[in-house]
């Protein structure tokens, strides 16, 4: 038998499909978000950009902005007990209202 691959984005089959409609590149606009620092951000990945994705672990949460890296952004997300620093590009993330 063959080894299960142990890859990134093991397990995430459903999570980061696109419905039908929304399939193919997303707009070049989120690309070209700003974010200030002290911003709250949710962390949604965009499966069609995988440059810049965080780990699968992270999708869905909210985290606070805390500063630029080159093009991507530092976030800092609370999981489970521990604060953790996930380093996003824009696409992957969008504003709190």
């Amino acid at each position: 038998m063959v080894q299960a691959s142990r890859g990134t984005r093991k397990g995430t089959r459903s999570m980061m499909r696109k419905s039908p409609r929304d399939r193919g590149h997303s707009a070049v606009t989120r690309e070209f978000q700003s974010f200030e620092k002290g911003e709250r951000v949710n962390i949604v990945i965009d499966p069609s950009v995988h440059k810049g994705m965080p780990f699968s672990r992270f999708q869905g949460l909210t985290g606070v902005v805390d500063s630029r890296q080159g093009a991507a952004i530092v976030v800092h997300v609370k999981s489970g007990n521990k604060m953790k620093t996930v380093v996003a590009r824009p696409e992957h993330l969008t504003k709190v209202n």
